[in-house]
């Protein structure tokens, strides 16, 4: 089993339904996937459990399997989703000057994959 953590960049939700394809595959094939929502994917934080939206199924399934580690606290307040990120539960990760450290994963053996 390889270990990696999908960091989600970029805002166009087209991208973003990628990143969730590949965690959930990379899941169904035995691996430890986690997704961190980062930079402009954090506006995309309100409409992705928006009842139908393309993103919403995609984005719950992720959810249920454990996949989404959270969102970036700095990006997510300056994309104005910080109260959405909030409502979800989603997590805030903020270790590296209120943005999420890729080096604390990389110490725990994952791979960074970015978007």
């Amino acid at each position: 089993m390889k270990k990696f953590v999908l960091f989600a960049f970029n805002g166009e939700s087209m991208c973003f339904s990628h990143v969730l394809l590949n965690a959930l595959n990379m899941k169904m094939s035995g691996h430890d996937v986690k997704v961190v929502i980062e930079g402009a994917a954090t506006k995309l934080i309100p409409q992705l459990v928006e009842e139908g939206n393309p993103l919403e199924v995609l984005y719950r399934s992720a959810r249920e399997r454990g996949l989404i580690e959270g969102g970036c606290r700095a990006c997510s307040n300056k994309t104005g989703s910080l109260k959405a990120a909030e409502e979800q539960g989603l997590r805030l990760l903020d270790d590296m000057s209120g943005h999420p450290g890729m080096a604390r994963y990389i110490n725990n053996g994952y791979e960074i994959i970015t978007f």
